[in-house]
C-alpha cells in the first residue's frame, strides 16, 4: 500500500509540472498586430476613369439620335455604310429618313464587321400589312452574318416561339410579345459578345445576346448554339469578325422600313 501511495505521489507531480509548463508556454506566446480597422476608402478605386460619352437625344416626335462614340450606320440619308452580300452597292429603297426592303435585290449588309457590340435599330411594320403567321412582315437582323434575331410582326399574329419576334430564330423564344401595332415603329436594343473559338472549330465560349425591345427584355444573356438554320439544327463554324446583315423575306407581305441604325464596339 505504501508503494502505491509513492508511484501515485510520483504520477500527481508529474502532472501537476505538465499543466505548469503549458501555462507558461501559453503565457510566452507572441502577439501578433491585429487586423487594421476597415475604413471606407479601402474598397474604394479611381482608376481607369470610364470615358465619357455624350448621350443621344430625342426632340419631340423624333428618333433618339446616336451617342458621340458610335458608327453610324444609317442616318436617313443613304446606304453607303451597306452593301449587297453579292457584291456591289446595297439597292434598299431611301426615303424621307428611312430605307425600305425590297425584296427583289436580297439582303443587305454592313462593310464594315464587328465583333463585340452594342447595336440600335428601329424597324417599322407598315400599316397595311398583310399575311398570317410568318408570312407578315418578315425579316431579321444577323450578328456578324451568323446569328439571326427574328423581326416579324407578332402583333395579334401568332406563330411557333421560337419564330416570334425578338427570338433567336429557331433556337430561343423570347421573355414576352412587346410589338407595337404596325404601322408604329419598334426599337432593338442588342448587347452581342462574338464566340471564342477552340483550334477544333468548336466553341470555347459561345456567343451571348440580349435583346430589348421597346423597353421591354426579350434575351437576357441568352447563349446562342450555332448558326440560326431555317431546316435544320444549329452549326458551329469557326469565324471572325462579320457584318450586320438585314434580311429580305420572301413572303408576299408589304415590305417593312429602317431607321436610326448605329452600333459601338464593345
Amino acid at each position: 500500500m505504501r508503494q502505491k501511495n509513492y508511484v501515485s505521489g510520483i504520477t500527481g507531480v508529474v502532472i501537476a509540472s505538465m499543466i505548469s509548463a503549458g501555462v507558461s508556454v501559453q503565457a510566452q506566446q507572441k502577439e501578433y498586430p491585429k487586423p487594421e480597422q476597415m475604413k471606407p476608402g479601402m474598397s474604394e478605386y479611381w482608376t481607369p476613369q470610364p470615358s465619357i460619352v455624350t448621350p443621344g437625344v430625342a426632340s419631340a416626335g423624333a428618333a433618339l439620335s446616336a451617342p458621340s462614340d458610335a458608327i453610324v450606320l444609317f442616318d436617313g440619308k443613304d446606304l453607303s455604310a451597306w452593301e449587297s452580300p453579292k457584291g456591289g452597292p446595297a439597292q434598299w429603297s431611301v426615303h424621307d429618313g428611312v430605307f425600305t426592303v425590297e425584296k427583289r435585290t436580297g439582303d443587305i449588309q454592313t462593310k464594315q464587321k464587328f465583333e463585340n457590340f452594342q447595336l440600335h435599330i428601329e424597324w417599322q411594320i407598315p400599316e397595311n400589312i398583310t399575311g398570317t403567321g410568318q408570312a407578315r412582315g418578315n425579316s431579321g437582323v444577323y450578328m456578324q452574318g451568323q446569328y439571326e434575331i427574328q423581326i416579324l410582326d407578332c402583333y395579334n399574329n401568332e406563330t411557333y416561339v421560337n419564330g416570334q419576334t425578338g427570338s433567336v430564330y429557331k433556337q430561343t423564344p423570347p421573355l414576352a410579345n412587346a410589338m407595337r401595332k404596325p404601322g408604329e415603329w419598334n426599337v432593338y436594343d442588342i448587347i452581342y459578345s462574338a464566340p471564342i473559338f477552340k483550334e477544333d472549330g468548336t466553341y470555347r465560349i459561345p456567343p451571348y445576346i440580349t435583346v430589348i425591345q421597346n423597353g421591354v427584355l426579350l434575351q437576357n444573356h441568352t447563349a446562342i448554339l450555332g448558326t440560326t438554320e431555317y431546316i435544320g439544327f444549329p452549326k458551329v463554324a469557326k469565324h471572325g469578325p462579320g457584318p450586320i446583315l438585314l434580311q429580305s423575306h420572301g413572303d408576299p407581305s408589304p415590305a417593312i422600313s429602317f431607321r436610326n441604325i448605329w452600333i459601338r464596339e464593345l
